[in-house]
């Protein structure tokens, strides 16, 4: 497994952020840190997105990834920025083939038995499930992975405070991705000591 996706797995949660100013990122970035979770998935869901991945990655303690990638030349802008791992709503040949060519680290997402072949052909061991509540939870995952040994999940999509440790207690979890530990509304309020808080207490749930 590539190095990247080991950490992911060692930090249990990954942090989903929809920025809407670049202003900032690296305040939350601090906030991550401070609240032992040092990871942080960026999507491209706002114009402020390649610029906070470039922000973010000048800080040394973080990992940064960019999510909802969906062309190639996405992912060449946020590579550009510094993000160290790409992570797609659905199963996209191009942009899983240019990663693997380029070696970045891609977890892109499915939630059928047919979209896990595919990513099983290109040679992928870390896959996101998306959306996971949407798509029956955890019941869904448990029964959509048996035949498929070995591939470990990001479950993403209506993951919160009340549900992440019982997707995190399946061994095929790697990870979680959540937005929950990283409000929108605290962030755009600069209240970063609450967003710190909150992280922390995601952090423990996955130790307890």
């Amino acid at each position: 497994m590539h190095p990247v996706l080991e950490r992911l797995g060692e930090l249990r949660l990954v942090p989903v952020i929809a920025l809407q100013s670049a202003d900032r990122a690296a305040a939350l970035g601090e906030a991550l840190c401070m609240g032992g979770l040092p990871c942080a998935e960026v999507t491209f869901r706002t114009d402020a997105a390649a610029e906070s991945i470039r922000i973010l990655s000048e800080n040394s303690e973080l990992l940064v990834g960019a999510g909802t990638v969906l062309s190639v030349e996405q992912v060449e802008i946020a590579v550009g920025n510094g993000a160290r791992f790409i992570v797609s709503p659905g199963f996209n040949p191009k942009v899983v083939a240019h990663c693997l060519e380029r070696g970045i680290p891609i977890t892109p997402g499915v939630s059928t038995p047919t979209e896990i072949e595919e990513a099983l052909g290109f040679g992928l061991e870390v896959v996101k499930f998306f959306p996971a509540e949407a798509f029956g939870g955890l019941k869904t995952l448990k029964a959509i992975s048996a035949p498929y040994a070995g591939l470990r999940f990001i479950p993403t999509g209506g993951i919160n405070e009340q549900n992440v440790a019982s997707y995190l207690d399946f061994p095929r979890v790697l990870a979680c991705g959540g937005s929950w530990m990283v409000p929108n509304d605290l962030i755009d309020a600069g209240r970063f000591d609450e967003v710190a808080t909150i992280v922390r207490r995601a952090v423990e749930r996955t130790q307890s």
